[in-house]
C-alpha cells in the first residue's frame, strides 16, 4: 500500500508546479493599480502641505504691504514664488486676497487654490485635476503706518 501512495504524492506535487507564477501574473496588475493609487494620494497630500505653506507665506507678505493693492499684488507674487520653489505645478493657480479689514491691528486673509494634475496616472479612473485650496490669515502690525 505504501508504494501506491508515493506516485499519488508525486502527482500532486507536479500538479502545483507553476501555481506561484500564475498567481503572480494575476496579482501584478492589481498591485500596480494599488501602487498608482498610493502615488495619487501622496501627490494630493504633498500638494495640500505645499499650498498651506504658500498661503501662509502670501498672507504674511500681504500683511507687510502698505496698501491693499500692494498687498494683493505681493500675495500673488509670493504664492507663485513659494509654489515654484517647492516645484509644485498647478494647472490653474488662483490667489484671492481679502483686504476688507486692511488697517493697523486688522488682518489680511489669503486663499490659494491650485488645480493638481492627476491625468498622468494612467489606469486609475481619477479626475484629470483636483482642486486644492488653503486659506491663511495674518495680522497687520498695530504700530505701523498704513494708508
Amino acid at each position: 500500500m505504501s508504494t501506491r501512495r508515493e506516485p499519488q504524492k508525486r502527482r500532486r506535487l507536479r500538479d502545483e508546479r507553476g501555481a506561484v507564477s500564475t498567481e503572480l501574473v494575476l496579482l501584478t496588475p492589481l498591485l500596480i493599480v494599488l501602487l498608482l493609487f498610493v502615488v495619487a494620494l501622496g501627490r494630493l497630500a504633498s500638494a495640500h502641505l505645499e499650498i498651506d505653506g504658500a498661503a501662509a507665506q502670501a498672507a504674511r507678505a500681504a500683511s507687510i504691504a502698505t496698501t491693499p493693492a500692494a498687498a494683493t499684488a505681493t500675495a500673488a507674487q509670493t504664492a507663485t514664488a513659494a509654489l515654484g520653489t517647492d516645484h509644485v505645478t498647478c494647472a490653474a493657480l488662483t490667489v484671492h486676497t481679502d483686504t476688507a479689514s486692511f488697517a493697523p491691528g486688522g488682518s489680511v486673509a489669503v486663499t490659494v487654490t491650485c488645480s493638481v494634475t492627476l491625468s498622468d496616472l494612467v489606469g486609475l479612473r481619477l479626475p484629470a485635476t483636483e482642486s486644492v485650496s488653503s486659506t491663511a490669515t495674518s495680522v497687520i502690525d498695530r504700530y505701523r503706518a498704513a494708508s
